[in-house]
């Protein structure tokens, strides 16, 4: 699951290096327990909301299994939920997940072989995982980092599986708030980001381009124009 905040992962202590790769994987799957935890949770409430809104039980999982990214598949299907096009809700989710890019070319000397190899084993990259294997040195303990991943991975792929079938049971989810769900999530990273009152000001003036464009465009439009908004304050901030 891709979207634990990063600052809380940071705080971790950075794992030191061990004996073999497979005890440096093996702390990585203990340090990647909790945010598992929390993930299948979120996954679960992802195949609700997701077979609520009519998607096919195949296509939930598999999107789980590819995209595996929180933020990026809420949403995708708060787009198409809403009566969207698919071509939206793709733009959207590959916006959100547009992060990964920098931390990608950041952990990139960390990976051995060609571009490749180094592209397969950067597939094991979220921003939890990222920040815990992050060494004193600046380098990356990639096999730490792989065994926090795994966990997380499984978690967010058995999450799904268990939500679509409670999906076809639950019937109106509205009843039980799993509606509320995915806005309290956005919420939540909300608040996780906003630590000044420059990203408090971006995080506002895209709030209301897209409350603005709500009525007046088609769904999907209002995200992908409030992300205006998102790449001004990135530029605004520059590299950490």
């Amino acid at each position: 699951m891709s979207d634990a905040p990063r600052h809380v992962a940071a705080e971790e202590a950075a794992p030191e290096p061990l004996q073999t790769p497979h005890e440096r994987f093996r702390a990585g799957v203990r340090a990647g327990v909790p945010f598992a935890i929390a993930g299948g949770l979120l996954s679960l409430s992802f195949g609700v909301l997701a077979r609520h809104i009519g998607m096919p039980e195949l296509a939930i999982i598999v999107m789980s299994l590819i995209v595996f990214a929180g933020s990026a598949q809420f949403a995708a299907i708060a787009i198409i939920g809403a009566g969207g096009s698919l071509g939206a809700a793709v733009v959207a989710a590959a916006l959100m997940n547009s992060r990964f890019l920098a931390m990608g070319i950041a952990l990139a000397p960390s990976l051995p072989g060609g571009p490749l190899r180094r592209a397969a084993q950067g597939q094991a990259v979220v921003d939890s995982s990222w920040a815990m294997a992050l060494r004193k040195d600046g380098s990356f303990d990639r096999h730490f980092l792989f065994g926090s991943t795994a966990v997380q991975y499984v978690s967010w792929a058995l999450g799904t599986l268990a939500g679509v079938l409670a999906g076809n049971l639950l019937g109106d989810v509205n009843r039980f708030g799993v509606d509320a769900i995915y806005p309290a999530f956005f919420l939540a990273l909300l608040i996780g980001e906003a630590r000044n009152r420059w990203a408090v000001g971006v995080a506002l003036i895209g709030g209301a381009i897209a409350l603005v464009l709500t009525p007046l465009t088609p769904p999907g439009i209002p995200i992908l124009a409030a992300s205006v908004a998102a790449l001004a304050g990135l530029r605004r901030r520059g590299p950490r």
